[in-house]
């Protein structure tokens, strides 16, 4: 399905099933078929799912307008209201989850029932008083680190099958990642904790315990920031948790749900 943003950017997304409905973003560069586990358990336990590549990825549109993560949750805010969605569970992995953030910061949290962050710090800068930050990045080494080849997001393989959709869709619809470089350096710039520290929602943190971007403490540290935040770390799972382990994830992801 195709939707046109209010700056005339045609996102792609899929509307699957019916019930309570769940919006899921992707990490940046990532394509929306990651998601395709979990995609397939929810429709079977009676959800709606909505699944979005954000602009400038996946199958959406490329273009240089855009290049903020307030103009990403502002395209989802847009989206949510075109398909007049009641109380969705939003669901993001990695940007997909600052996604959701800057969605708080800028329309609260009063017509969201829960919210889902996978693997991602609301500070990718780590400073004196943070030590949950983006790998080693800091304000000092920003400018080189930023613009470098992260390594491998992944620790546990990836269903073959899986990946090789992913990789027929990425030489299809690549990725550009030096036109999307100011896009990159405004979500690293961000801090959500005051937001999640306002939430009046269920909130669930789930990290991967060898994620290589994020020490998997901060999973804890950030549901304990009020008394909605609940959190979960996966064995055996990098960044891409979801997809690496996708029948515990699904599992704790069930488990979930079942409280809202």
């Amino acid at each position: 399905m195709k939707f046109i943003t209010s700056d005339n950017v045609q996102l792609t997304y899929t509307d699957e099933g019916e019930g309570q409905p769940i919006v899921i973003l992707t990490g940046i560069g990532g394509h929306k078929l990651i998601w395709k586990n979990q995609v397939n358990f929810l429709l079977d336990h009676h959800y709606r799912v909505i699944n979005v590549d954000a602009r400038n990825q996946g199958i959406s549109q490329r273009t240089f307008k855009g290049q903020r993560i307030f103009k990403h949750a502002q395209d989802i805010h847009e989206l949510m209201t075109d398909l007049n969605l009641q109380d969705p569970v939003l669901m993001g992995n990695s940007m997909g989850a600052a996604t959701f953030l800057a969605y708080f910061a800028l329309y609260g949290d009063q017509h969201v029932k829960a919210f889902i962050d996978v693997d991602q710090s609301p500070k990718m800068l780590q400073d004196q008083e943070w030590a949950f930050g983006f790998k080693n990045l800091a304000w000092d080494n920003f400018p080189y680190l930023i613009k470098n080849d992260f390594g491998k997001a992944t620790f546990h393989e990836i269903d073959a099958t899986l990946y090789q959709e992913i990789k027929l869709l990425n030489e299809q619809y690549p990725y550009h990642s030096d036109q999307n470089q100011s896009f990159l350096e405004d979500h690293a710039t961000q801090d959500w904790r005051d937001v999640i520290v306002q939430l009046k929602i269920p909130y669930l943190i789930i990290a991967g315990k060898q994620s290589p971007y994020f020490d998997y403490h901060f999973a804890e540290v950030v549901a304990n920031f009020n008394s909605h935040g609940q959190f979960k770390v996966i064995e055996n799972a990098g960044h891409i948790v979801m997809a690496e382990q996708p029948e515990k994830f699904n599992e704790v992801l069930h488990n979930f749900l079942l409280t809202l």
